[in-house]
């Protein structure tokens, strides 16, 4: 496949992306805490995590088989980020999550896995054939930015997690209004971690799949950030009136 057709799919799928933004806006996709009964069969949410993030890793070696060992430093880097997350999500995560008892729609989990067969292609397929990085690249201020930025999007990531987590005791199942950080000014610092996270990735890759990555994260989190900062809302009459969804003082 030449660069150009690889091109022109990648760009078919961020437009997908900028869809799915305008369309989730309207519509909030049932799992979490917006879990939804009339969806079909439900699984516990713990192995719905695990089959909605693990695949990618799968997507994403089996493009990168053949060409794995032609890889340099740089190239080894920055898919370690991406399996260093996914690994986090996929298994970490839902493993130290304080539920019990939760399910998620099986459509909802295996829904993911062909969005995650995009992400492990666009990525895989790239750094196995045009990935060009020679390692001058570790000192280009391209790659020292985004390196910053994705490290402190992860370290808002994992600890906004722990404090959601840490709001629960073992036992508990309900929602608690958390405080502290982040949480004085936003109803979502953990998915603003991760937006800044991909957005870090998108900049020190330098790459079309990670624009691609990036434009797909805000289409998924932002409305889901919206719809979390209007259930606080409506759940809690008490819930701070400063606080916006995601991005402080803007939405």
């Amino acid at each position: 496949m030449s660069y150009e057709i690889y091109s022109y799919i990648v760009f078919g799928w961020t437009a997908v992306g900028v869809i799915t933004f305008f369309y989730l806006l309207k519509t909030t996709a049932p799992y979490g805490r917006h879990t939804k009964t009339n969806w079909g069969p439900l699984i516990d949410n713990k192995l719905g995590w695990f089959i909605m993030e693990f695949p990618v890793l799968l997507f994403l070696f089996w493009f990168l088989k053949d060409s794995f060992s032609n890889l340099n430093q740089v190239a080894y880097v920055i898919i370690g980020l991406f399996v260093l997350h996914y690994l986090n999500r996929s298994i970490i995560f839902p493993l130290r999550i304080k539920t019990k008892g939760k399910k998620m729609p099986l459509i909802i989990a295996l829904s993911a896995i062909g969005f995650n067969f995009m992400n492990g292609f666009q990525l895989g397929y790239y750094f196995a054939n045009f990935a060009e990085y020679t390692n001058l690249w570790f000192s280009d201020i391209r790659f020292l930015i985004g390196i910053i930025v994705f490290f402190t999007g992860v370290g808002i990531n994992v600890w906004s997690d722990e404090k959601l987590m840490s709001l629960r005791k073992p036992g508990e199942t309900g929602y608690k209004i958390p405080h502290g950080g982040l949480f004085n000014y936003i109803s979502c610092p953990n998915l603003l971690g991760e937006v800044l996270e991909w957005l870090g990735f998108a900049i020190l890759s330098w790459s079309l799949p990670g624009v691609s990555f990036f434009v797909w994260t805000c289409a998924n989190l932002i409305p889901r950030a919206i719809s979390h900062h209007k259930w606080y809302k409506e759940k809690f009459a008490d819930y701070p009136s400063n606080r916006n969804a995601i991005i402080p003082g803007i939405v």
